[in-house]
């Protein structure tokens, strides 16, 4: 038997007792699952930084860590975690990221915005988009959510480019990276999706300088990391109309403070944390099969490279 404490607020414990438990049955694993378990017994972690535990040195026979978080900046530099540290990818959230991005991207390229606001009797006739294959998306990290968004992209014709900082190949899309890749991604893009994690090498990737390559009067959709942006550089950008409009879900502050001025500036569509979340069906399959693996001697799946950050 093996002893898996689940740590993250209390209201995660409800969602997630019951398909953890299918799923460890699905997966044949005869496991002690629960909130309290005398740390010197566990053998795995179910984790989120919001839960109780920081210090992990009183868990002696830890074997690994399974994050509930895609990000893992808050956990990577915990001087206490000396085991392996495994992120989450969920395919539940992959495909409600997928779904945001290109929801978003569409809403940009149909120019969606123009007709909500403007319901006032006016006939704009020759205001139809281009064609999805004449505008270039690009997007920023292509990791397990990037690649999907991206690929999503791809399918429906758009010229997607995208950015890393070590090479990818993603089937359909012309990869950079690197710093010098990085203009060249960015080069004449209408459409920017931000969707790297954050780390020392990626904060403020998109400041005023990377804004500039952008096509005048591009679009930046970021439901990443809040750190990516540079916001003042943002906000300048939108004044100057190098940018049309930005779509933000996630920010350096959240809540983000009621005094900040995305919150009214025109050309800011503010979302509340909201483009994926981990669905605990899927997850708890993930972390399933992760502790099957760990007690086959395999390698996990979606270990953490502590020096990169991810």
């Amino acid at each position: 038997m093996v002893n898996v404490l689940f740590s993250a607020k209390p209201a995660s414990w409800d969602e997630y007792e019951a398909p953890l438990h299918a799923a460890f049955e699905k997966a044949c694993i005869d496991a002690q699952l629960g909130t309290d378990l005398p740390p010197e017994d566990v053998d795995y972690i179910v984790y989120a930084p919001s839960g109780p535990v920081s210090d992990f040195t009183p868990f002696t026979k830890l074997k690994a860590v399974l994050s509930l978080w895609a990000g893992v900046e808050t956990m990577v530099d915990n001087p206490t975690l000396h085991v392996p540290l495994c992120r989450m990818v969920d395919h539940g959230l992959t495909e409600s990221m997928v779904e945001w991005v290109t929801g978003h991207v569409l809403r940009y390229h149909l120019g969606m915005d123009r007709f909500i606001t403007a319901q006032d009797g006016v006939w704009r006739a020759g205001s139809a988009a281009p064609l999805a294959r004449d505008r270039k998306v690009c997007v920023l990290g292509l990791g397990a959510l990037g690649s999907a968004c991206a690929q999503s992209l791809v399918h429906l014709k758009f010229d997607v480019h995208g950015w890393s900082r070590s090479p990818k190949a993603v089937e359909g899309v012309t990869c950079h990276h690197g710093d010098a890749g990085l203009r060249d991604a960015l080069a004449d893009a209408d459409m920017v999706a931000l969707l790297l994690p954050d780390t020392p090498a990626t904060e403020s990737v998109l400041n005023a300088e990377s804004i500039s390559f952008m096509r005048r009067g591009g679009f930046v959709v970021n439901p990443g990391r809040g750190p990516l942006i540079d916001d003042d550089a943002l906000l300048a950008a939108l004044d100057s109309g190098q940018l049309a409009h930005a779509t933000l879900d996630v920010f350096r502050v959240e809540p983000l403070p009621k005094d900040h001025p995305f919150w009214a500036h025109p050309k800011v569509t503010v979302t509340p944390h909201i483009a994926a979340e981990t669905k605990a069906g899927t997850a708890s399959e993930v972390i399933a099969e992760n502790i099957r693996r760990g007690e086959a001697g395999k390698p996990f799946l979606h270990l953490v490279d502590r020096q990169a950050g991810y």
